[in-house]
């Protein structure tokens, strides 16, 4: 970004610069910054205070977001306090061409507002995922804790990985044990005196609203008819599809041309063996035999660790009721069974969720595939997955993550100790010296007094 003080996670051996320092001194810490995310059909907007003297602390954490129709409005707050910062992702599939027409010209209408533009740029799928990294290990208190009225380093190990699922593309994001042999999938920080290297990768086209598009042009391939039968949706499922929706999505590759004028009808089967055949097939497998590789030829270390699984995870595994760290084998026996369920069932136990409804068998059979087969959770490391929404109180994304180290909110130091105090043993010091004072004055007072009498 032109003109900023942006530091991003660096690869190929280069650190990450972060900085303490207040954006823009003499015009105080306390603006808050804006960070305008596409999500669907909408525009989420993230507000997050400026936290004084880059002190880390979670618990400050302020954060809102709005679909945003048709701008961004500023409740009781001058204009020219707010930091705003635009940033779409890879993941939006737009070409390169026009993702540079677009932000040229939001560029240009932004730079002309009053709010304090910081720019807008591409965020790659690997930054997402770093990001994210940094946001749910920062909520959890993993890289910094408070204990005994200092800062101190948490124990080594308690680190926790990042698994997102978006729309059109996935990330997963922690720290091997080992080397990361391939620089391309490396991000390095230096926070709070530490240096951090973790294993970071989109695979793109994986996100849970193109995989069920490429399952359902695979399946149509296979299966070229009018009426197709779709063994991921609930028997007695029907449904009307414009056959636009496949021809202009971007990671849809179909060796018959299709026709977007025209409509395709659909009908469900309700069998869970035959969709986790088609799924499998949106994988290429072969390279897993070659070692520390996931899929499709993506460099994957062996996991680690506790990890997060958010966003799409956490909404699918959610509305099945898989959240509580159930064994492997339950859940896949419990999706099984969801899958089978007739439609006329399913809908008269979900009334009012209409919208997303059909589409959790598949989302579930997909998201145990690429969790299970592609990146390597097995039985006895199945329950080191903690699906959450939320860390600490705060919506878990890349947004966060990625202003505290735009804005310098994390040092790159372990704050100095007089900054490192708990508030309520800080606030109790200062009352200390001010009711000292008092006496002393107050003595001297009375001592004078008696001197004149």
């Amino acid at each position: 970004m032109e003109g900023a003080d942006l530091h991003g996670p660096a690869r190929g051996g280069h650190s990450l610069r972060p900085h303490c320092a207040r954006p823009h001194p003499g015009r105080g810490d306390q603006r808050p910054a804006a960070c305008r995310d596409q999500v669907r059909d909408c525009v989420r907007c993230w507000l997050l205070p400026y936290i004084p003297f880059c002190v880390p602390v979670a618990r400050e954490q302020r954060e809102g977001h709005w679909c945003c129709q048709p701008g961004l409005s500023l409740p009781g707050r001058r204009a020219w306090d707010l930091l705003l910062c635009l940033r779409p992702r890879t993941g939006r599939q737009k070409n390169n061409s026009q993702a540079r027409d677009i932000l040229t010209a939001v560029s240009q209408v932004l730079g002309q507002s009053p709010l304090d533009f910081w720019g807008a740029k591409v965020l790659t799928g690997q930054d997402e995922g770093a990001f994210s990294w940094i946001t749910v290990n920062y909520l959890l208190g993993r890289l910094i804790q408070y204990s005994s009225g200092q800062w101190i380093q948490p124990a080594e190990g308690t680190l926790v990985g990042a698994l997102d699922m978006g729309g059109a593309s996935t990330q997963i994001c922690f720290m091997p044990r080992g080397p990361i042999l391939d620089q391309s999938s490396q991000a390095t920080f230096h926070l709070y005196g530490t240096n951090y290297s973790v294993y970071t990768h989109s695979h793109l086209c994986f996100g849970r609203d193109q995989v069920l598009l490429r399952l359902l042009g695979g399946l149509l391939q296979s299966s070229p008819s009018a009426l197709l039968r779709h063994p991921c949706y609930h028997s007695g499922y029907r449904t009307t599809l414009p056959m636009a929706t496949l021809s202009e999505s971007p990671c849809v590759h179909t060796v018959t041309p299709l026709d977007p004028t025209q409509n395709l009808s659909v009908e469900g089967m309700g069998n869970p063996g035959a969709c986790v055949m088609a799924i499998r097939k949106l994988f290429n497998f072969s390279c897993q035999d070659q070692g520390d590789c996931a899929f499709n030829g993506a460099y994957q270390p062996p996991l680690q660790g506790q990890f997060y699984a958010f966003s799409n995870f956490y909404y699918t595994f959610h509305f099945l009721n898989l959240t509580s760290r159930q064994p492997l084998s339950t859940v896949n026996a419990s999706v099984w069974d969801f899958c089978q369920r007739p439609w006329r069932l399913v809908e008269a136990s979900y009334p009012g969720q209409e919208r997303w409804l059909p589409y959790y068998c598949a989302s579930g059979l997909y998201m145990l595939t690429l969790l299970r087969d592609g990146y390597g959770f097995q039985e006895e490391t199945w329950p080191s997955i903690e699906f959450q929404k939320q860390a600490s109180g705060t919506d878990i994304g890349w947004t966060l993550g990625y202003m505290l180290n735009l804005t310098g909110m994390i040092p790159a130091e372990v704050p100095a100790e007089w900054r490192a105090q708990n508030y309520k043993v800080w606030a109790a010091g200062v009352a200390f010296v001010v009711l000292t004072l008092v006496a002393i004055l107050g003595a001297a007072a009375v001592h004078l007094l008696w001197l004149q009498d």
